[in-house]
């Protein structure tokens, strides 16, 4: 039965930079993040957050510029909302918002907006099918910041994660027998590239690896092609998740492989990790090393994936 109420739902993502100038304030924005990272005593860590973004800057500019000079994660993620809000109009009054982490829209812009538009109970949908306390978490945390302070306060209903999400997984199969479909009659090394955090947040509990594999079992059970689970986008002085998947295709050549299929396991949709890192670096490395290297299509507003969202939105709902 569609419900009676106006309902927000925010999709929770990471943010970008949508232009040059937005770069260094961006990484201000994600280094003075303690939940994500500690730079040594709190009241420093704005100042120290400042001194890495101001370094860092030039290298993500560059890396930026190759695909245009800025994110496309916001209009990918306009894009996704737009998609779930038309899916969500049979069930009831959904109002569907991206909400960023670390660039606009903020959460506190976006409730604003829900709250002027009437909307009396929100859910919040973080686009990270796996839950990790530097992701979902820190999003989740900074959601619940804002929405303490509303008067009166706006009900929300949390979904953690969804690592085996059945139109999810199903989305990702038919991406991987598209891709294998690319050397057909051919041996074809499966990748599945996750983005790495620190090996502490493994080590004090965190549920990401575990939640990883419960997708990688769930996906491999429907396509019956096992693959190799490995970690891109790490930086800094501190343990990693291994393998990296640079270390990972390098192996791969020394084994002999001749073919690398690449899935974004952890990722729903275009950006920099996706655009650069895989489609541009990871390829170039793999052709240098004598193998033919394809990646999967991110799942983007892809239908399915969407009526997957829009089952977890409702589920919740109940």
């Amino acid at each position: 039965m569609p419900t009676a109420k106006k309902i927000g739902v925010l999709l929770l993502n990471l943010g970008g930079p949508q232009r040059a100038d937005d770069i260094k304030p961006f990484l201000i924005n994600l280094f003075s993040d303690r939940q994500l990272i500690r730079l040594g005593p709190a009241l420093l860590q704005p100042l120290v957050a400042r001194i890495i973004a101001h370094r860092r800057a030039p290298k993500s500019a560059a890396n930026y510029a190759r695909i245009g000079g800025g994110s496309p994660i916001l209009q990918r993620t306009r894009e996704q909302a737009l998609a779930l809000e038309k899916q969500l109009a049979r069930h009831g009054d959904f109002l569907v918002r991206p909400c960023m982490r670390y660039w606009h829209p903020f959460a506190h812009e976006v409730v604003t907006e829900l709250l002027a538009s009437g909307v009396e109970q929100c859910v919040a949908l973080p686009l990270y099918p796996h839950y990790s306390i530097a992701t979902s978490g820190s999003s989740l945390a900074d959601l619940q910041r804002c929405l303490d302070k509303t008067r009166p306060p706006l009900p929300c209903t949390i979904i953690r994660s969804w690592p085996e999400q059945p139109d999810y997984i199903a989305a990702l199969a038919e991406r991987v027998r598209e891709g294998l479909a690319l050397f057909p009659g051919e041996e074809v090394r499966l990748l599945y590239s996750a983005h790495s955090l620190p090996q502490r947040f493994i080590d004090n509990g965190d549920p990401y690896v575990e939640e990883l594999e419960k997708t990688i079992a769930a996906l491999e059970q429907q396509t019956g092609k096992t693959g190799t689970l490995c970690y891109q986008s790490r930086s800094g002085p501190v343990a990693w998740l291994g393998p990296s998947t640079l270390e990972t295709i390098k192996r791969c050549a020394a084994e002999g492989a001749r073919n690398l299929l690449i899935l974004p396991l952890s990722f729903v949709s275009d950006h920099v990790e996706t655009l650069v890192e895989i489609d541009m670096d990871y390829k170039q490395l793999a052709q240098k090393l004598g193998m033919r290297c394809a990646s999967t299509k991110a799942l983007n507003h892809d239908p399915q994936f969407i009526q997957g969202l829009a089952a977890l939105v409702l589920a919740a709902m109940e």
